[in-house]
């Protein structure tokens, strides 16, 4: 067995500090677990690895690591990507020369999915049939409350984890946005349409608790990021969706359909709190459809362009 080394260079003590140096820069808690797991697992692997005597050693069980994810758990190539990318920081941190030996696997890339513009619609009128607007009991005030959590999902493009975060005081209803604190403790302003606000209004008149978080249940405890997901599955079920609906494919569907009616990608960088621009690129794919009209409509030009320059050079001769 490897203890022996692994107790020599501190490894499971060396995990609980890296991660309690990731809490102390503000990483999210959901990035916080992700790397505790994938890390708290490669040790796990590593205790039942023979011989481990050194550095070299290490490098080789951590190749054999990654061998084994891929064909006895069968996990993807963006999983290996990910578990490649924590251990290689982690080495680093940990100051093991061979955190420059790894190379982390390919990634496969796939454009965002995301919903059209009547799907989107239809999701969030699922259940208006349900809604009474002149009753306040607790199922009344729930079917407004997602309304509200699926329309800021799209009009916002807020992130799950944001979103249930969200205090009133937040919230500005002269100017129409709201200060959101995202990813790395940054603060970002988001903007909502006047439909928005009237729910807004509307839900917290009627929800009937005191809480500074703007989405409760009946508890007046705030919501957690696995029921707004349920409860997304289950509006995209009556909607008639077909396919898998989640907060994530909101937050796509917002970024593409203000690409694709023009607004400037930096100013959807902006909205969706992004730091790289290409990381706003990967979300904003526009659909093929989309693309093919514009290659038509462009090739189109071209054509009535050189017939109009052919009628002008017949007529002056």
């Amino acid at each position: 067995m490897s203890e022996g080394y692994l107790d020599e260079i501190d490894f499971e003590d060396q995990i609980e500090d890296y991660i309690l140096e990731m809490d102390i820069q503000s990483y999210s808690s959901n990035t916080l677990k992700t790397y505790s797991s994938i890390l708290h697992s490669f040790y796990n692997y590593l205790l039942t690895e023979k011989k481990i005597k050194d550095e070299k050693g290490l490098l080789r069980s951590f190749k054999r690591y990654l061998q084994h994810l891929k064909r006895d758990n069968e996990v993807s190539q963006n999983y290996l990507y990910l578990v490649a990318v924590v251990i290689k920081k982690f080495f680093s941190f940990a100051e093991l020369s061979i955190s420059n030996e790894i190379k982390a696997p390919k990634r496969t890339k796939s454009l965002p999915k995301s919903l059209n513009e009547q799907e989107v619609y239809n999701l969030i009128h699922a259940k208006d049939d349900e809604y009474d607007p002149e009753k306040s009991n607790p199922q009344n005030i729930s079917r407004l409350r997602n309304k509200l959590i699926l329309t800021l999902l799209y009009s916002t493009g807020l992130r799950v984890s944001e979103l249930i975060k969200l205090k009133i005081k937040t919230i500005d209803y002269e100017e129409r946005t709201i200060r959101v604190r995202g990813k790395g403790e940054k603060d970002r302003i988001v903007i909502f349409d006047n439909a928005t606000l009237d729910l807004i209004e509307e839900y917290l008149e009627k929800r009937g608790v005191e809480n500074e978080y703007l989405f409760v249940n009946q508890r007046n405890n705030t919501l957690t990021s696995r029921y707004v997901q349920y409860m997304i599955k289950e509006y995209a079920e009556k909607a008639g969706i077909k396919r898998r609906v989640t907060p994530h494919i909101l937050r796509h569907s917002f970024a593409t359909h203000l690409l694709k009616n023009g607004v400037d990608i930096r100013a959807i960088q902006q909205l969706l709190g992004h730091s790289n621009l290409s990381t706003t690129q990967i979300y904003t794919s526009v659909d093929m459809h989309t693309l093919k009209d514009v290659y038509d409509d462009a090739w189109l030009s071209r054509e009535q362009n050189v017939r109009k320059n052919n009628e002008l050079e017949s007529f002056t001769e």
